[in-house]
C-alpha cells in the first residue's frame, strides 16, 4: 500500500481489505481525529488483543504509520504517536503550498468543463459542512472532495502521490486549525477565490491564492503547537 493510496482509505473511509489495513486504518482514524494525542504509547500488547491479530501484523502497521509520519519508533519506548513543533509544522504547511500552487495551476491547463463543476459542486458542499457546524474532522472530510475534484481535474499521479504524503502528515494540523473559532468559514471563502481565479482560467492567481490559504492556515495551526527546543 503507498502512502497515497493510504490517505485515500483515511479520508474517504474506503473498506479495508486485510487485517493489516483494517488495523492501519484504524490507527490512522484515530490519530488524525486526536483520539491518540501526539507522545502517546502504542503499546504492542494492547494492539494485539483489541484487533486480535498477530505481532507481525501490529508491528508492520506501525513501520507503515511511522513512514508516513503519524508514528514515532523510540528507541526503549516502542511506538508513540508523533508530536508535531512549529518548526516541522511550518516546513510541511511551505511545502503543501508549493504542491498545491502547481495543482491548481495543472488544474487550469488540463481541466475540462466536467472537472470545473465537480470542484465548484465540492466546494458548495463544503460551504454546507462548515455552515451546518459540523466537528472540524468532519469538515476535512467533506474538504476531502475539493482536493480529490483537483486531483480529477489535473490528472497527474505524481502531484497526487506527493501532495498525497504531505497532507497525511499534516492531515492532523489541519485539524487543529479548522477548529479555531471562524476558520472554517473563513478558509472557504480562502477557497471560492482560489476557485474563481480557476474558472477565469488564470493559473498563476489560483496558484498565488491557494499558497495565500494555506499561510493562513498556517499561522491558524502555529498559534496552537508548542515552539521546538
Amino acid at each position: 500500500m503507498t502512502a497515497a493510496t493510504t490517505y485515500r482509505e483515511v479520508t474517504t473511509g474506503a473498506a479495508p481489505t486485510s487485517r493489516s489495513e483494517r488495523v492501519h486504518q484504524e490507527l490512522s482514524r484515530q490519530i488524525l481525529d486526536h483520539q491518540l494525542a501526539p507522545g502517546q504509547r502504542l503499546i504492542e500488547r494492547e494492539l494485539i488483543d483489541r484487533f486480535e491479530v498477530s505481532r507481525a501484523t501490529v508491528r508492520e502497521t506501525l513501520r507503515q504509520l511511522a513512514a508516513e509520519g503519524l508514528v514515532q519508533i523510540q528507541p526503549r519506548r516502542g511506538a508513540v504517536v508523533r508530536a508535531i513543533d512549529s518548526d516541522e509544522a511550518r516546513d510541511l504547511y511551505r511545502l503543501r503550498a508549493a504542491i498545491e500552487g502547481l495543482l491548481v495551476e495543472t488544474f487550469v491547463e488540463r481541466a475540462g468543463v466536467a472537472e470545473v463543476q465537480r470542484l465548484q459542486e465540492a466546494l458548495d458542499a463544503l460551504d454546507g459542512a462548515v455552515e451546518d457546524g459540523l466537528a472540524a474532522s468532519e469538515v476535512m472530510r467533506v474538504r476531502d472532495d475539493f482536493y480529490e475534484a483537483l486531483f480529477a481535474g489535473a490528472g497527474s499521479s505524481v502531484l497526487r502521490e506527493e501532495l498525497g504524503v504531505v497532507q497525511a502528515r499534516v492531515r492532523v494540523l489541519c485539524v487543529s486549525s479548522l477548529s479555531e473559532s471562524g476558520r472554517g468559514a473563513t478558509a472557504v471563502r480562502e477557497l471560492r477565490a482560489v476557485t474563481q481565479a480557476i474558472i477565469e482560467c488564470d493559473g498563476p492567481r489560483a496558484a498565488a491564492l491557494m499558497r495565500e490559504h494555506l499561510a493562513f492556515a498556517a499561522a491558524a495551526t502555529l498559534r496552537t503547537l508548542p515552539r521546538a527546543d
